[in-house]
């Protein structure tokens, strides 16, 4: 599998938050950036909501990342936008010397809400690099089950393929709990000439309805021996916790093993389940004990 020859390269081990949309919600996430200075993460990636739900707060999540010594990578979401809207954003966003951006089509508007002048995010891609040259870092999103709107595992590789042949310098996977259909879709990708990094998304376990919810809403499979495990432990939140806990960790084993170039946790802006993660495998940063001598 040609990308378990990358594992010489340097890892990427990256976060993902979403902004907090209250006072609260601001002064939690300033905690868990407190609890997750140990993981020294590459960077942290912040979301951006569909049709300006959260857009404003990006930015300002993006900076308070920053201001507390972590390396910030706002997200950039095409749909429902203008080329004005994205060239404002991309603005703004060079103004504050960020230099990493994840760009993605995002969810499309319900209703009769406008599309936009952007389908697909590698148009977006493919803006970004007319109006903005190398100026940043540019991450996408893979499917290594298939998008859900995708009409065949072939159209959505070729789909990934030209949003990296538009720019694309890596790419980050929807999380999965099957490692071969990341294996198998690292290889189908190099096959068709894919060469740009491809990171496994990593989900915690932290609750089975929460688990069921986002999967449902985003087409990712729960293995039927993990759902069945789940319902067996009913509300028995430790068992829960300590079983994903056991499940993601192997996971992460096998996939940093193999020589996956690293990994991309979405934390939904909790610090424990991650925190344990990391210190599981041994991926927390090591004290600097040098004496200067």
């Amino acid at each position: 599998m040609t990308q378990r020859a990358d594992a010489a390269s340097a890892r990427t081990l990256s976060l993902e938050f979403y902004p907090p949309r209250t006072p609260e919600g601001v002064r939690k996430l300033g905690a868990v950036r407190a609890q997750l200075r140990a993981l020294a993460p590459a960077y942290c990636s912040v979301t951006f909501g569909a049709g300006g739900s959260t857009r404003e707060g990006t930015l300002e999540t993006a900076l308070a990342f920053r201001a507390d010594g972590f390396s910030a990578a706002p997200h950039v979401s095409c749909i429902g936008s203008t080329r004005d809207n994205i060239r404002a954003v991309l603005e703004r966003y060079r103004s504050h010397d960020i230099d990493h951006i994840v760009a993605l089509r995002g969810d499309a508007p319900s209703g009769n809400a406008d599309a936009g002048e952007f389908h697909h995010a590698d148009e977006l891609v493919s803006f970004i690099r007319s109006e903005m040259g190398d100026r940043f870092h540019i991450d996408v999103a893979a499917y290594p089950e298939m998008h859900p709107q995708a009409r065949s595992p072939q159209d959505d590789l070729v789909n990934f393929k030209r949003k990296v042949d538009a720019g694309a310098d890596s790419a980050i996977t929807q999380y999965f709990y099957n490692d071969e259909a990341y294996w198998h879709f690292v290889d189908e990708a190099r096959a068709i000439g894919v060469g740009v990094p491809i990171v496994p998304g990593i989900m915690p376990i932290a609750s089975a309805a929460g688990l069921a919810r986002f999967s449902d809403n985003c087409g990712a499979e729960i293995p039927r021996w993990i759902r069945r495990r789940l319902e067996a432990f009913g509300d028995d939140a430790a068992s829960i916790r300590a079983f994903g806990l056991d499940v993601v960790s192997g996971l992460c084993e096998r996939l940093l093993a193999g020589g996956a170039p690293g990994l991309h946790f979405y934390t939904l802006n909790q610090a424990g389940l991650t925190a344990t993660i990391f210190e599981r495998l041994g991926l927390l940063a090591k004290p600097n004990t040098s004496t200067g001598e």
